[in-house]
Order: structure tokens, then sequence, then C-alpha cells
């Protein structure tokens, strides 16, 4: 049986998957989730030997929530599935679950490109709100991160679309929970990017989050 389940969200991303996939730790389940790829995904993953499943609410918070679901392993692992996150670097954050219960992988852009200025603007000032609101220093909401399986679950956590990350952030905070950040590299993802490559895309993550945050706030 896998130690860690690796949770990967998956729309589209039939040229990233046969790198990301290769790229897996031994001892670790890669669990793709396809959120309605017409690209044939699902089958790249298959063939690679990952476990694919289909959830058909489209939306991040969706595609994580249904992977986490079908995990198995006392560990729970998530991850972009575009390569612009190198599923190598887990064993790191996997290893501060020892003084952690949740661990989020900090980007370090390997290039320009890989993290454009109108999404790092919008990260930062999420960053900042969610210091204030939940009294946590939390310094980027990438998507790499790991914590205890059954933990993760008993958080609940009901968003379905952007709002995902910030919203296991906040509800873990307020469940009392150590938050530890690691500098992970950060590259150019392949193919067409869904959220942080587009100005729409942000925007909507941000619409999310913000109303997480209000949420929160209430």
């Amino acid at each position: 049986m896998a130690q860690v389940d690796l949770v990967l969200p998956c729309l589209n991303e039939a040229k990233a998957l046969p790198w990301v996939l290769s790229r897996v730790p031994r001892g670790y389940r890669a669990i793709v989730v396809d959120n309605g790829s017409v690209d044939g995904s699902a089958e790249v993953a298959r063939a690679a030997g990952a476990t694919v499943i289909a959830e058909h609410a489209r939306g991040f918070g969706a595609a994580v929530a249904a992977g986490v679901d079908a995990a198995t392993a006392p560990i729970v692992a998530i991850c972009d599935a575009d390569a612009s996150l190198d599923p190598a670097e887990l064993p790191r954050l996997v290893g501060l679950l020892d003084r952690a219960d949740l661990v989020l992988g900090r980007r370090v852009p390997t290039h320009r490109s890989a993290w454009p200025m109108h999404a790092r603007a919008a990260n930062g000032w999420l960053s900042g709100r969610i210091s204030r609101v939940a009294g946590v220093r939390v310094t980027d909401l990438g998507p790499m991160r790991v914590a205890r399986t059954e933990a993760l679950r008993g958080l609940e956590l009901r968003d379905r679309r952007s709002g995902y990350p910030l919203e296991m952030v906040l509800r873990a905070a307020a469940a009392g929970w150590r938050i530890a950040e690691i500098d992970v590299p950060y590259a150019p993802r392949v193919g067409r990017s869904k959220v942080t490559g587009t100005v729409r895309g942000t925007a909507t993550a941000v619409y999310d989050m913000g109303r997480i945050l209000r949420e929160a706030r209430a």
C-alpha cells in the first residue's frame, strides 16, 4: 500500500502528464482526477500507471475533493498536473509532517514567465489578508501541499472552485493546525493556463477567495 496518495486535478493536461507522472516518488500513488478533459488525459494517465477517477463537476476544489475522498494512504499530497511543479519535491514536504499538520510549497519561479505579475500580486494580497483574518503567516497559496488524510477530511472543506486552497488554510488555522512552508521550484506550465496564466482566470480565483475570506470574517 502506498504511504502517500498524490492527488493531481487534471483538465486537458495530456502533454504534461507523462513528465509529471514520471516524477512521482517511489511509494506514492498518483490519483489523476479527470475534470472533463477532451484531449485524452485520462488515457495518458492510465497508460502511465496512474489511478484515474472522473469528477464531472467542474472546478479545482471539486477535483481535489474527489481525489482526497478516493485516497487510502495515511498521507495525501496535492499538486497541479501541468508540469509547473515537480512531484519529486514532495518528500521534502512530507518530511515536515513530524512538526507540522499542513505543509505548503512556497513557489520560487524558475523563469519570470512562470508566475505572471498579476497572479503574483493577487497571491501577495490574499496572503496578507490571511494573516489579518486567521492570525497565521502564509506567504503563498500555491497548489503543492501535504497533510494527513483523515485530518484533512475532518476539515470538511466545502468550496468546489478556486477558493478551495484558501479555505483549507483558513480551516486548518481555525482548528489549531501547525502550518509550515518550504520553497519549491515553479516552472512555466505546459499547455494553456486556466487560472494564473490569464487575467480573467486570476480575477475569478481572487473573487472565489475573497468570498471565502468574507465568510470567514462573518
